[in-house]
C-alpha cells in the first residue's frame, strides 16, 4: 500500500498538495518534516502535515524528491497556529509558511549543546512600592484571566516588572516570548536582559542573517532551548516546547501588523492565540493602549493594572504648544522651527543635554514642484508624488521603490525653477546643521537604518552622548530610554491628523505621547515643544494633559455612532487590475453581491488613498462584521464569492486579497 503526505507548499494557493512517499523514504518523512517537492516546473521546500494511505482521485500524484531534515522542524502546535492564521486572515497556508520559516532552514540536525546552568534570578534592582503592587496585581489577574493590560505612563518602570515576571516563569520551568514592535528597541533591551539572563536569552528578527535565524530556530527544537526569546513580530513563528508567558510591549503599535505580503496578520492577536494553545498568559504593556485593547480591559475581557507615576516620582514632561500658523503669518518661523524650539535647543545643548526632533516623514522633501505652473513629478507606476532625497540627488517612490533623476526643468512649461515643498527628516537635518554647526547630529529613519549595525550605532552613539541631536521618524517614539534628553521637538503635529482614516487621531495621540515621553528621564522634568497650526484641537489638549481617558471616551463614542472597532470587525477587500474599466466593473459586481448579505455594512467600492501601485489600479471594499458573526464563516463566504467572480473571463487577470482587522 502506497504512503502519501499532504504538504504545505510556499505558493499562494488554497489547501495542501498530496505527494507519494517513495518506499525508501517512508521512515524519513513524518509530520513536521521539511521535504523537497516538485510543483509545476520548479522544486519547493514544503512541510508535511499529514501522512496517510489515501491517493488523491482524478490527478496524477507526484513523488517527494527528498526529505530535507533529520527531525521535524515544525511542531504540532505551530501547525495549529499556521492553520488558524490562514483561516482568520484569509490567506493560504503557503503564505503562512513563507512568512514563518527562515529561508535558510534547509537541514535540521539535532542541536548539541553543553548543559547550561540554571537561569540567573538576579535583577538589577527589589521593585519599588508601586511596581511591587503592579506585579502582585498582574499575578492576581492571571489567576482569573489569560490576558492582562499593564497601562503605565512612560518611564514608570514597566520593563523591570517584565523582568520579574520572566524570572518567575523561568522558575516554574516555562519559556517566555517578549515581543517588541521595532528592531531598534531590541538593541537597548537586549543589553538589559543579557545582564540578567545571559545565554538563556535568544534574540530573533529580520535584520539577523539567515544563519543566525536558523540557529535560533534549531536551538528552540533542542533539549536546551532558550528560556527567553526577545524579538519582533516574526518571533511568534518560532517553535516553543513549554511556553508560559508572552509579553507584548508597546502593544498599541501598528508595526505589529504585517501589511504586505500575506499573511496580513497582527502579531498581538496571533500571540494571544499562540499563548492559548499552550495555556500561557499574556501581558500587554503600554503607556498609550490601543482603543480596542483598553475597551477589552474596561469591559472585563482582559485584566487591567495601572501605573500612574514615573519611576522615582520623576515628573511627566512639560508640553508647550506653539501656534505655527500665527508665527508664519508674522514671518517668525525659521524654516520648520519656531523661535521657542530653537531657543530651548540652544539652552539644552549649552547645558550638555540632548535633543530629539520628531518628524514623521523621511526624505528631504515630500515633493518638488514647478514654481510657475505647479507641476509635480509623479511615479510612472503609482499614483503618488515622488519624494526628494537630497543625499542621493534622486526622486524616490516610497510605494514601489523606483527612483528617478531630479529634473533640470519643468516638462510642462520649461521653467527651470523647481522648488522642494515640505520637510522630511533629511531636510530637518540640513536646517539643524545650519543652526547648530557645532552640534553632533544623527538621523534615524528608514534610509539610515537598513542594517542591524546601523540601528545599534545610532542608538549607542546617542545613549553614550556622542550625538547631541537625534532627528527621527516614528522610530524614535517607541520606548527608547535616554537619560540626557531634556528637550523634544514635534515639528508638525498636523501632518499626523490629516489621514482619511478612523484611527488617525488615535495614532497621532500615540505618537505624540510616546515621543514626548522620551524627555526628562532622570533628575529633571523634560520639555516638549509641540508645533501645530491648530492648537485648539481637542487632541492637542489631550496630549498636553496626558489625558488618555478623554481621548478614549471621545473615540469610543464616535466609533459606536459610526460602527467601527471595537464595535465591529473590519475586513478590507482589495481588487487590482491593469485595466481600470475592468477593475471598476469587477468591484461593482462584488460589492453588489456583498450588499445582498451584509446590507449597509458594506462601504465602497472606493479608490484608496493611493489608487495605483506598480501599474495596477486598486479599489477597496470595506465590510463591517458584527462581533457576534464568525469571521471564519465570512471568510468561507468571501472565498466562494471570489471563485465565482473569477470564473467570468473578463476578470481572469483580477487580483483579490483581504486585510482582516486592518490598522
Amino acid at each position: 500500500m502506497s504512503t502519501y503526505a499532504d504538504v504545505i507548499v510556499p505558493v499562494p494557493l488554497p489547501g495542501t498538495f498530496t505527494y507519494e512517499i517513495p518506499p525508501e523514504k517512508e521512515n524519513l518523512v513524518q509530520i513536521g518534516h521539511c521535504v523537497l517537492v516538485p510543483f509545476g516546473s520548479k522544486q519547493y521546500i514544503g512541510v508535511a502535515i499529514r501522512i496517510h494511505h489515501n491517493p488523491p482521485q482524478g490527478v496524477q500524484t507526484k513523488t517527494i524528491t527528498k526529505a530535507i531534515d533529520e527531525f521535524p522542524s515544525i511542531l504540532p502546535s505551530q501547525l495549529k497556529l499556521w492553520q488558524w492564521i490562514a483561516s482568520y486572515y484569509m490567506c493560504s497556508l503557503g503564505d503562512v509558511l513563507k512568512a514563518a520559516l527562515p529561508a535558510g532552514l534547509k537541514i535540521n540536525k539535532r542541536w548539541r549543546a553543553q548543559k547550561t546552568p540554571e537561569a540567573d534570578t538576579h535583577t538589577e534592582s527589589a521593585l519599588n512600592a508601586a511596581q511591587q503592587k503592579a506585579f502582585a496585581l498582574i499575578n492576581a489577574s492571571f489567576d482569573e484571566k489569560n490576558v492582562c493590560l499593564l497601562h503605565g505612563v512612560t518611564a514608570s518602570g514597566k520593563t523591570e516588572i517584565y523582568i520579574h515576571l520572566i524570572q518567575q516563569a523561568i522558575r516554574q520551568g516555562k519559556q517566555v516570548l517578549y515581543l517588541l514592535p521595532e528592531i531598534a528597541l531590541t538593541t537597548q533591551i537586549t543589553t538589559r536582559l543579557n545582564n540578567v539572563f545571559g545565554n538563556h536569552l535568544g534574540v530573533y528578527h529580520s535584520k539577523f542573517t539567515e544563519a543566525q535565524r536558523v540557529a535560533v530556530w534549531q536551538r528552540q527544537l533542542s533539549d536546551t532551548p532558550f528560556n527567553v526569546i526577545l524579538g519582533v513580530r516574526s518571533s511568534i513563528f518560532l517553535p516553543f516546547t513549554d511556553l508560559g508567558l508572552v509579553i507584548i510591549d508597546e502593544e498599541h503599535e501598528n508595526s505589529y501588523k504585517q501589511q504586505d505580503p500575506a499573511p496580513r496578520y497582527h502579531a498581538r492577536s496571533v500571540a494571544i492565540m499562540l499563548a492559548n494553545l499552550y495555556g500561557a498568559k499574556v501581558l500587554l504593556g503600554t503607556a498609550t493602549p490601543s482603543i480596542e485593547t483598553y475597551y477589552n480591559a474596561i469591559t472585563g475581557k482582559y485584566g487591567l493594572v495601572e501605573l500612574t507615576q514615573r519611576y522615582k516620582n520623576i515628573q511627566l514632561p512639560n508640553i508647550q504648544v506653539v501656534d505655527t500658523k500665527d508665527l508664519a503669518r508674522r514671518k517668525l518661523m525659521e524654516g520648520p522651527f519656531s523661535p521657542l524650539l530653537l531657543d530651548k535647543m540652544r539652552q539644552a545643548l549649552g547645558q550638555g543635554e540632548q535633543v530629539i526632533i520628531f518628524q514623521n516623514r523621511r526624505g528631504f522633501a515630500p515633493f518638488i514642484e514647478c514654481h510657475t505652473c505647479g507641476w509635480v513629478p509623479k511615479c510612472l507606476n503609482c499614483d503618488v508624488s515622488l519624494t526628494y532625497h537630497k543625499q542621493h540627488n534622486q526622486l524616490t517612490c516610497h510605494y514601489c521603490g523606483f527612483t528617478y533623476p531630479v529634473p533640470t526643468h519643468c516638462p510642462a512649461c520649461e521653467n527651470k525653477e523647481l522648488r522642494s515643498r515640505g520637510f522630511g527628516t533629511e531636510r530637518i537635518e540640513d536646517y539643524i546643521l545650519q543652526c547648530f554647526p557645532e552640534a553632533k547630529v544623527a538621523r534615524m529613519d528608514l534610509d539610515t537604518t537598513k542594517t542591524r549595525k546601523a540601528y545599534e550605532r545610532l542608538i549607542n552613539d546617542f545613549a553614550s552622548g556622542q550625538t547631541n541631536i537625534l532627528i527621527g521618524t516614528q522610530m524614535v517614539s517607541k520606548g527608547l530610554d535616554f537619560d540626557r534628553v531634556s528637550v523634544v521637538g514635534i515639528i508638525d503635529a498636523d501632518s499626523m491628523l490629516n489621514y482619511p482614516d478612523f484611527r488617525s487621531y488615535e495614532r497621532a495621540y500615540h505618537l505624540m505621547a510616546q515621543v514626548a515621553g522620551r524627555a526628562g528621564r532622570k533628575d529633571k522634568q523634560g520639555l516638549v515643544i509641540l508645533q501645530t497650526k491648530n492648537p485648539e484641537l481637542p487632541i492637542i489638549h489631550q496630549v498636553v494633559g496626558n489625558d488618555y481617558e478623554q481621548l478614549y471616551n471621545d473615540q469610543l463614542a464616535e466609533r459606536q455612532l459610526f460602527l467601527y472597532p471595537p464595535f465591529c470587525h473590519l475586513i478590507y477587500i482589495y481588487l487590482k487590475h491593469k485595466k481600470e474599466p475592468i477593475l471598476e466593473e469587477a468591484a461593482e459586481c462584488m460589492s453588489a453581491q456583498l450588499r445582498q448579505s451584509f446590507g449597509h455594512n458594506i462601504l465602497g467600492p472606493d479608490k484608496p488613498m493611493v489608487g495605483r501601485i506598480q501599474t495596477l489600479f486598486i479599489r477597496k471594499i470595506i465590510i463591517k462584521v458584527n462581533p457576534d458573526t464568525s469571521i471564519y464563516k465570512v471568510g468561507q463566504y468571501l472565498q466562494t464569492l471570489q471563485q465565482h467572480l473569477l470564473t467570468d473571463k473578463r476578470f481572469g487577470a483580477l487580483t483579490i486579497y483581504y486585510d482582516v482587522d486592518p490598522q
